[in-house]
């Protein structure tokens, strides 16, 4: 089990959030143009982070979370919303969803 896993466990009460609008925003961000989203908004803030120096440097650090998340096919929102972090497993949780 992951430890993303284990943190929607302990953290039931935001899963009542899931319904309504976190879960298509969730399946976007876990969709292909959703991956490709995350690397861009990664990029850009990589870029704008090493351009404006300075303090700015940690925003080039925090680019690295939606960058890496994009290329490993993870979601670091999922699990606050009872959902799997790995894009795989979040999208087999997703279909079961919506079978029921």
């Amino acid at each position: 089990m992951l430890f993303g896993d284990k943190l929607a466990g302990s953290w039931g009460l935001l899963s009542l959030f899931t319904p309504g609008v976190v879960v298509p925003v969730l399946q976007f961000f876990n969709s292909p143009a959703g991956r490709v989203a995350r690397v861009v908004l990664g990029l850009v803030l990589i870029v704008v982070g090493v351009s404006l120096g300075g303090w700015w440097w940690l925003l080039a650090l925090l680019g690295l979370l939606p960058l890496a998340a994009g290329l490993f096919n993870f979601c670091t929102l999922a699990p606050l919303f009872g959902m799997p972090l790995s894009g795989r497993r979040f999208q087999e949780a997703s279909r079961n969803r919506r079978r029921r």
